[in-house]
């Protein structure tokens, strides 16, 4: 079936499988259609529909509120029963060639495990080996669960046989209460990615900021993980702010320590309770402050954001604040800032 795709700048034409979303194809064709989710919750994959018939994969995707004008529909959550012509509103160019492309593949939960009292990290085997970038994130569909789910890789190896994730329980999830009722070991899943925009390439010989609250650190994980095996702290600095309410919801403080080196400082962020006695003793290669992730950022980057590339991620609300005070105050422009939005 062959897609229309008449953006602001240009038409794009590339061919959808039976029953494929139009985003998932356009990805895989290497267009560079508008996304941020992929999972239907942000709407920012809006389309009109202007000639043929759509099938909706899943009616009820919180991004649907964003739905106003007759025809219009989400592309990550429809797919074309035949040839289609579609509009979007921004401006679409091709993919950059140095990109990993993006396209479906499955694999095997291996494992679940524990990380606090809400929080689990889990593998899943591939069935291939997959590319991606640090900082990249994978959209997944779980067994008798409707739609996706975005997940961001805490690991990084360029061609992973074995990806990472960190999920965090929130009642009434599907795919959340499916992970935390003991039934995913073992089962099979579809994933679509690598995608996002919120990727680290050591060639561009930044400075490294990254802001992360509660699950967000899986993707600074990655990050940091390929900072370290291209020996980047060596000639750049970097900050890393990882938010969580208390010390009973903090992980990875045993991995951050092991990535902590020179030129490279940690602060653990506490918003709802004083810093415990004994935290620093406890991981002394680690920083421990009383604050909101954002605000304890403030303070310690002060007059210190000189060729600084910032990466974001967590709630909504915590990614929105690290952005006020990064345009606001540190004056960065745009473009020195990265984050992807699929909470």
């Amino acid at each position: 079936m062959r897609v229309q795709v008449n953006a602001r700048n240009r038409a794009f034409q590339f061919e959808a499988a039976a029953g494929e979303k139009i985003l998932f194809a356009g990805l895989r064709a290497q267009a560079g259609l508008p996304y941020e989710c992929a999972s239907g919750t942000c709407g920012t994959c809006k389309a009109k529909l202007i000639a043929g018939k759509l099938d909706e994969g899943w009616p009820d995707a919180p991004g649907r509120k964003y739905l106003k004008a007759e025809g219009e529909f989400l592309m990550c959550q429809c797919a074309a029963q035949g040839d289609v012509a579609i509009e979007v509103a921004s401006f679409v160019y091709p993919m950059d060639a140095g990109a990993c492309r993006a396209d479906a593949l499955s694999g095997t939960v291996r494992a679940v495990r524990a990380l606090t009292h809400d929080v689990s990290a889990f593998e899943v085997d591939l069935d291939a080996p997959w590319e991606f970038d640090a900082g990249q994130f994978m959209a997944m569909k779980a067994p008798g669960v409707r739609g996706m789910r975005g997940y961001s890789m805490v690991n990084f190896d360029r061609h992973a046989r074995c990806l990472e994730f960190v999920a965090k329980k929130k009642p009434g999830g599907g795919v959340s209460e499916w992970l935390f009722s003991g039934k995913a070991p073992g089962a099979r899943v579809e994933l679509f990615g690598p995608l996002g925009k919120a990727t680290f390439y050591p060639g561009l010989e930044k400075n490294l900021l990254c802001i992360a609250g509660g699950s967000g650190i899986a993707g600074m994980m990655s990050i940091l993980s390929r900072a370290r095996s291209e020996r980047h702290f060596e000639r750049h600095h970097g900050h890393v702010f990882f938010g969580v309410r208390t010390m009973r919801d903090a992980f990875y403080l045993e991995e951050l320590s092991e990535l902590r080196q020179d030129g490279l400082g940690i602060t653990i962020a506490l918003s709802d309770e004083d810093v415990p006695e004994g935290a620093a003793a406890a991981f002394p290669r680690l920083a421990f402050a009383r604050g909101l992730v954002h605000e304890v950022a403030r303070r310690e980057m002060a007059g210190k954001y000189h060729n600084v590339r910032a990466y974001l991620a967590g709630p909504p609300p915590a990614v929105d604040a690290a952005i006020r005070v990064l345009l606001l105050e540190a004056k960065l422009t745009g473009d020195a800032i990265r984050y992807d939005k699929f909470s």
